[in-house]
């Protein structure tokens, strides 16, 4: 039973945690992370490149591709104005080869 508990805990923080297929949430309620950009590389958590190109969206590549249907997201995200209210501190990059954890 312990470990039966343990790999649901195991399989939903990877489920969350992984995502770069992105949906933008229209409300903050239905968002899984909240987002701030930032104007600055290095405030980031993450460096984001955005890709026309679902195969290129990796887990924790910081490739993210965004998707018209909540339904095929890994993350829904919420930008918000105010960096104290975001769960993910981004900054988005012109180059493929920057994007990734900061």
């Amino acid at each position: 039973m312990k470990k039966l508990f343990l790999l649901i805990v195991f399989s939903l923080f990877f489920k969350t945690s992984k995502a770069q297929v992105v949906y933008l949430a229209d409300y903050k309620s239905d968002a899984d992370k909240i987002i701030y950009v930032t104007k600055y590389k290095s405030d980031a958590d993450m460096i984001v490149y955005e890709t026309k190109y679902k195969s290129d969206a990796k887990p924790y590549s910081g490739i993210w591709y965004w998707t018209k249907y909540k339904s095929n997201a890994d993350w829904k995200v919420y930008f918000t104005k105010y960096k104290s209210n975001a769960d993910l501190i981004v900054y988005f990059t012109k180059y493929k080869s920057d994007a990734g954890m900061h």
